[in-house]
C-alpha cells in the first residue's frame, strides 16, 4: 500500500536539518464507504505507535468506514508543524473525496494520546479554504474543519495535569505561558467545535483522566454535542483494548454506534 505525500514539495515549519521529512497518508478504503476517519497514532510527539495506526484503520474498515493513517511530523519538529500536517491531511482527503467515493462532509479524525491532542487541536483551530480554488494548490482551497473527532485517552492540556513529555517535544523546554495556553485544547473550544467521542481510563497514570474530563467540561460549556466514557481498567496506550474485550474494549462498539448517530 503506497504512501501519499500530502504536501507538494517541502512542508512548511520544518526543523533545521530535517527539511526532507515528509508527512504522509496511507489509505485503507472500505468498499462502498461514504465516510472516512483520519487516524493519528500517539507517541508523545516523539514517535508514532504502530498499534495505534494500521490495526485501527482495519477495524474501521470492518465497520464499513474508510480510513487514512497520518504520519505527521514529530520531534525535533516543533509546533506548528504537526498541526499544519493534520490540517493538510483533512484538506487532502476532502479535496480527493470524489476520487475515494467519500462524502466531503463526513470526514472525522481519531487520535490516541498525543495523537488525541493533535486531533483536538485540529478540531478547535481549523482553517477555511483558500479564496482562490483554481490556484496552484487546489488542496489548500478546502476547509480543514472536521465533521467529528474521536479522542482516545487524549493529551488535552499543556498545563499541570498534562503530559510533560508531549509538551516538551511539541513546544520545547521553557515554553511561554501564552504558548502553553494556546495548545491547551480545553481553552480553545468554541461553539463551532465539531462533535466529539471521548474515552479514557481511570487507571491511566501517564495521561490522567482529568484531560478528558476537562475537554468534556469545555465542550459542555460551549454546548458542543459529545459523548464521554471513563473505564476503570487499562493502562495508558492500550489502543483497541483487545485484552479488555468485556470492559474497556467496549469503547469500539460505543464509538461506532456514536458515529452512526452522526450519519457515518
Amino acid at each position: 500500500m503506497s504512501e501519499i505525500f500530502i504536501w507538494p514539495g517541502q512542508p512548511p515549519y520544518a526543523a533545521e536539518g530535517y527539511e526532507a521529512d515528509r508527512p504522509t497518508l496511507r489509505a485503507y478504503l472500505a468498499e462502498g464507504a461514504k465516510s472516512a476517519v483520519i487516524v493519528c497514532p500517539g507517541g508523545g510527539y516523539g514517535h508514532l505507535a504502530d498499534h495505534e495506526g494500521e490495526p485501527v484503520a482495519k477495524w474501521l474498515n470492518e465497520a464499513g468506514i474508510s480510513a487514512f493513517v497520518l504520519k505527521y511530523r514529530i520531534s525535533p519538529h516543533k509546533e506548528p508543524a504537526p498541526l499544519a500536517d493534520a490540517r493538510r491531511a483533512i484538506q487532502y482527503v476532502r479535496a480527493h473525496a470524489e476520487e475515494y467515493g467519500i462524502d466531503k462532509n463526513r470526514i472525522a479524525m481519531l487520535g490516541f494520546s498525543a495523537g488525541g491532542h493533535l486531533t483536538a487541536n485540529a478540531g478547535t483551530s481549523w482553517v477555511p479554504g483558500a479564496e482562490d480554488p483554481k490556484g496552484e494548490d487546489p488542496v489548500a482551497s478546502e476547509s480543514s474543519k472536521l465533521d467529528a473527532m474521536i479522542l482516545c485517552y487524549p493529551v488535552i492540556t499543556m498545563e499541570d495535569y498534562g503530559h510533560l513529555g508531549s509538551r516538551e517535544a511539541l513546544l520545547g523546554k521553557g515554553a511561554s505561558s501564552d504558548l502553553i495556553q494556546k495548545y491547551s485544547n480545553e481553552k480553545q473550544v468554541f461553539k463551532e467545535t465539531p462533535p466529539a467521542f471521548i474515552w479514557h481510563t481511570y487507571a491511566d497514570e501517564a495521561v490522567p483522566v482529568q484531560n478528558s474530563l476537562a475537554m468534556s467540561m469545555a465542550l459542555s460549556e460551549s454546548r458542543v454535542p459529545h459523548e464521554l466514557h471513563v473505564f476503570e481498567e487499562g493502562r495508558h496506550g492500550i489502543g483497541l483494548a483487545e485484552e479488555f474485550a468485556e470492559t474497556t474494549g467496549k469503547w469500539k462498539e460505543l464509538c461506532i454506534t456514536w458515529l452512526r448517530k452522526q450519519g457515518w
